[in-house]
């Protein structure tokens, strides 16, 4: 109940779908890859968006993690492509949504609350990609690991710290 009394009323009518760490924060589903120019330039429309009102935004790259792909994917019961915005748990929706809400004055309104980003500075460790090679197995995947006592042969077996990609989330700023 406490929630619902701190909660924006312009968020009350967008569908309570949360993901992980959403409860409080803006998180924004995206894609690096630019294979799909239009999909490419929707992302890139609304993290200018999201940039702008400078808030505190935590962007999940389903092209860099397989996991944030499947996450979205549960979230929205099906197969959906980037950009997709959360906003405290609500699911508002992709570009057209949101660049909607945006012409209108209404997002403003939904991001009330939401902690400020006021530096423009972007992270040493991984320029804001919020990924980094991992340092295990540079980027490969695979790890040797020496074979058993009786045999000498090494033995290629995947790298237990990184992800599909060979990249580890950022020590820096994730």
């Amino acid at each position: 109940m406490e929630k619902d009394s701190q909660e924006s009323p312009f968020l009350k009518g967008y569908e309570e779908k949360c993901p992980p760490g959403g409860e409080d924060s803006v998180i924004f589903y995206t894609t690096s890859l630019r294979g799909i120019r239009k999909t490419f330039e929707d992302c890139r429309t609304i993290r200018f968006l999201l940039q702008s009102f400078k808030v505190t935004f935590y962007e999940r790259d389903v092209s860099l993690h397989m996991e944030f792909r499947d996450e979205l994917w549960s979230l929205l019961s099906g197969r959906v492509i980037p950009p997709r915005l959360f906003i405290k748990g609500r699911y508002i929706g992709g570009a057209d949504e949101v660049v909607g809400l945006h012409e209108q004055g209404k997002l403003k309104k939904l991001l009330e609350g939401i902690p400020r980003n006021l530096s423009d500075c972007s992270c040493n460790g991984c320029g804001n990609i919020r990924f980094v090679l991992c340092s295990n197995c540079s980027g490969s995947c695979k790890v040797f690991r020496d074979g058993d006592d009786d045999d000498d042969d090494e033995l290629h077996i995947r790298c237990p710290e990184c992800n599909e990609n060979g990249l580890v989330q950022c020590p820096i700023c994730s």
